[in-house]
């Protein structure tokens, strides 16, 4: 059981620390879309959302058992926002609509495009070997045989370094985080952890989640640019985006209204803890930027409509491989930083994110005109099955029940889908435990 759970852990935003567990697919194999939330032959169309109803998904979220959430949504020029619960447990301070958040893994979306930037300047190729722009990084043949691609869709096979930063998550203990909540990390430390890890497979043949992808990936893009990762992100990605409560933290605190950001790891921490104030340089490209929900709308929105890079670029983004749960459901389609997911009315495009104590979901459509972005403030607030996978709670339907009415609004005609149903909503949040 402890070996069970240590590799679970070890595989690991509304995926926390950041990665994947076993869902391991071949990288070239062709796989039908999610399983639709809805019985229907065809999809219907999405129809307006409605303002009450969003925010009673709101508050049954909070009804369920998470201390705080706040969302956007938006459909074309209309927008809504809400918040429910408290930002505060033992204050009572309510959370609001513009409240920053640490995003994790969104942070690969961005990093991704930061990339594809490089490669609409001839300066990167995505089927070019690592080795070619980091000669030595990746030792021996390694090197020559991981693609940026591979890296960029996590079908590289190399491990995650999560669990060895923090080696108390093997046995669902927090002693590691509280220990080690203000040290810093190099990205050389942190890749070096990776490589060190067990592989996951060999380069190209099969998807498995791992934050050293994106660790490397921003080593890469420094080379590339002569410019810190931050620093070029910053000035490329989030400037052009024209996004002002988006940035890569340099302290342990948050700058801006923020709630308490409390982890249950699994109901093993009890009370949860509050993890808002820690040293993020353990995430850095793979899951450091702290954002707000319309901030993330407005990213997406601008992405997928060729605003940042153009639409050959989004055309790479958007080549994806299968990621399936143990029983082979289609949990998503994964591509360059950024995963498609099947909802009732249509494919929505996006990415989760989760550190400790804070979990964010974000979708979009692929003209960019139906959005919602979520962020939570209770992590890891499941129990885990004998076998590691996690049990279901009410709060994972709700939480699907808010992002259906924002996405789809009401379908007339359409039964509401199951709680069984609506937790594949949240795709990495039941793949992974850290991401």
């Amino acid at each position: 059981m402890a070996r069970r759970l240590g590799r679970f852990v070890a595989a690991a935003g509304v995926a926390a620390a950041l990665t994947i567990a076993s869902a391991q697919v071949p990288a070239q194999a062709a796989g039908p879309g999610a399983p639709p939330v809805a019985v229907a032959t065809q999809r219907p169309p999405t129809m307006p959302f409605d303002p009450a109803k969003l925010r009673a998904t709101l508050d049954a979220t909070r009804d369920a058992g998470m201390y705080g959430l706040f969302s956007e949504a938006r459909d074309g020029r209309t927008a809504w926002d809400g918040a429910s619960g408290v930002a505060d447990v033992r204050t009572g301070r309510p959370v609001t609509p513009g409240m920053r958040q640490r995003v994790g893994s969104i942070t690969k979306s961005f990093v991704a495009t930061a990339i594809l930037q490089q490669v609409e300047q001839g300066h990167i190729s995505l089927d070019a070997s690592v080795a070619q722009y980091l000669p030595g990084l990746i030792p021996g043949r390694l090197g020559q045989q991981i693609t940026v691609r591979m890296l960029l869709n996590h079908t590289s096979g190399i491990g995650d370094y999560v669990v060895t930063a923090f080696p108390s998550l093997k046995e669902l203990s927090p002693q590691s985080l509280d220990e080690f909540r203000f040290r810093n990390v190099p990205p050389e430390q942190l890749i070096q952890w990776g490589l060190s890890a067990p592989r996951t497979g060999m380069p190209g043949e099969r998807w498995s989640y791992s934050n050293t992808n994106y660790i490397i990936a921003g080593r890469l893009l420094e080379k590339v640019t002569g410019t810190k990762a931050e620093q070029y992100i910053t000035r490329n990605v989030i400037e052009k985006a024209g996004l002002r409560h988006t940035y890569f933290p340099d302290s342990p605190w948050v700058v801006g209204p923020h709630s308490r950001m409390y982890e249950s790891l699994y109901q093993h921490v009890k009370p949860p803890r509050d993890y808002s104030v820690f040293n993020m340089s353990w995430a850095w490209t793979a899951g450091a930027l702290v954002s707000t929900m319309d901030d993330l709308n407005r990213f997406y929105r601008k992405l997928l409509t060729g605003r940042i890079i153009g639409m050959d670029a989004l055309a790479q983004m958007k080549r994806t491989v299968p990621v399936k749960d143990a029983d082979g459901n289609v949990l998503m389609n994964y591509g360059l930083g950024l995963y498609s997911l099947d909802l009732p009315c249509g494919t929505f495009w996006g990415h989760d994110g989760a550190v400790f104590g804070a979990g964010t979901q974000s979708l979009t459509s692929a003209g960019g005109a139906r959005q919602v972005s979520v962020a939570l403030n209770l992590m890891k607030y499941q129990q885990l099955n004998a076998n590691g996978t996690l049990v279901p709670h009410p709060i994972d339907s709700a939480l699907g029940a808010h992002v259906v009415e924002a996405l789809c609004g009401t379908q007339p005609g359409v039964r509401t889908a199951g709680p069984d149903e609506l937790v594949r909503l949240l795709p990495l949040q039941f793949a992974r435990t850290v991401r």
